[in-house]
């Protein structure tokens, strides 16, 4: 056994973010330990024979502020000017501006509009028409049908960063500060004997035991599968479990290899929002260019004490069903005509976890037998961007310091439950409204 002072269980962004800022501010690093089930430093995202778990490690995600909420307008600001200063992140953002085409009869770019006014900042969006968008950068939506999309909305500060080596340079910043990695497979949260002493640490998979006097769960959509087992053992009430606070969502992920010719031409694009099916990412270093179906599944399973919650399915996340890649590849060919008939490079069914609100939850658990044990979940799909910054804020929670009463009450313990289906927040597009076993393909079910 090993103990530790602070012990974050996830190297995403929450976790990743979190150890940095602990290393600049703890007088004792070493006595920080963050666990991940993937080796340090983690493999490239991009079409590896063993590509990191959970939804951080990736080839690139979208870096904007243009939220319907103020609050996250005000936070992504903060993100951005850190990510176009810092030295440490700079070099891996890029300023290609996004166009957002938008469905008919949808307010999204009025309620974003009237934020920037309220937030006191300059506006620099416009409207572009859908010819201008067929001329615009080198053509690359000149065969798109636009019949569906009501508008098309620029802003050219947006951008995207490449996530894989964002976050594996912000974690060796944090080990050679002296924060401890562990590599292992969380399996079990372990209370001490005596219940009201809260959590003692966590069992592994090959049997290790990790203990702390703190346990920070960034554990996204693995959160529920790991928290069920001292739930029931605390007999916490179903309205009061983790699962109502989050749910574990997938979406699917499709990358098309591009040729040197090709990665020139799309290399002019912008990141591209196609409505609520999803965005289309402009390529790389490794030529890669991504389209994300929009469209997000949970996959609902009945743990042993009779409770329902979603969980990042047992099999390999490059292994998508036929009725998915299907939907997938319409969706990209209705958007990207010039794609039609090309071989997908490779797939992925990315898994975040989402709240009922769209907004994380950063906060201790109320029960009071779990004092110790700390949450800093909820990416909802839209989170990635806040890397830079946001684990300051959950390094001034595990400190029990305030971030102010906005974001206290913002990030935590959600009233809001999934009974309502979730409410219009921060991202409401990433909300689940379908199971992934209703897209399975009918050889695998006969095999569950």
């Amino acid at each position: 056994m090993s103990g530790s002072r602070i012990l974050i269980i996830g190297a995403g962004i929450f976790g990743t973010s979190t150890a940095y800022y602990l290393s600049l501010s703890d007088p004792n690093p070493s006595s920080i330990t963050i666990l991940d089930r993937n080796a340090f430093p983690p493999a490239p995202a991009a079409n590896s024979a063993d590509p990191p778990l959970g939804a951080s490690y990736d080839i690139s995600k979208i870096v904007r502020a243009d939220y319907s909420t103020p609050f996250y307008m005000d936070l992504a600001h903060e993100a951005i000017d850190a990510w176009s200063t810092n030295p440490l992140y700079q070099r891996f953002y890029h300023r290609t501006g996004w166009i957002m085409l938008d469905e008919k009869g949808s307010d999204l770019a009025e309620r974003i509009r009237k934020n920037f006014k309220e937030c006191g900042r300059p506006d620099p969006t416009k409207d572009m028409s859908f010819e201008e968008v067929r001329e615009a950068w080198g053509g690359v939506l000149q065969e798109t049908d636009m019949k569906d999309f009501g508008n098309a909305y620029w802003n050219p500060e947006a951008g995207w960063a490449e996530a894989d080596q964002a976050v594996e340079a912000m974690l060796k910043e944090a080990v050679q500060s002296g924060v401890q990695y562990r590599q292992g497979h969380a399996v079990t949260l372990l209370l001490h004997d005596d219940h009201e002493r809260g959590i003692r640490g966590v069992k592994l998979a090959d049997g290790r035991i990790l203990e702390a006097e703190k346990v920070l769960l960034a554990t996204g959509a693995w959160t529920s599968r790991l928290m069920s087992g001292i739930e029931d053992t605390l007999n916490i009430d179903a309205n009061d479990r983790i699962e109502q606070q989050v749910k574990a969502a997938g979406v699917c992920v499709a990358h098309y290899k591009l040729s040197k010719d090709e990665k020139t031409v799309f290399d002019k694009m912008p990141v591209i929002i196609n409505g609520e099916n999803g965005d289309i990412q402009p390529p790389p270093a490794s030529s890669f260019l991504k389209f994300t179906n929009g469209r997000s599944f949970t996959n609902t399973i009945m743990t042993d004490s009779k409770h329902e919650i979603s969980v990042p399915p047992s099999y390999s996340q490059d292994v998508v069903p036929r009725a998915l890649k299907s939907e997938t590849i319409d969706i990209i060919e209705r958007i990207m005509p010039q794609m039609a008939g090309r071989k997908v490079a490779y797939w992925r069914l990315c898994w975040d976890s989402v709240t009922p609100t769209q907004y994380q939850l950063i906060a201790r658990h109320p029960d009071n037998r779990l004092s110790n044990l700390y949450f800093s979940i909820g990416g909802s799909f839209h989170s990635w961007k806040f890397l830079p910054i946001i684990g300051k804020y959950v390094s001034n929670l595990l400190s029990e310091k305030s971030n102010g009463s906005e974001k206290d009450q913002t990030w935590a313990w959600k009233d809001a439950r999934w009974s309502s289906g979730g409410t219009r927040g921060a991202h409401e597009k990433s909300l689940p409204k379908r199971e992934l076993r209703d897209l399975e393909d009918a050889s695998r079910k006969s095999r569950l």
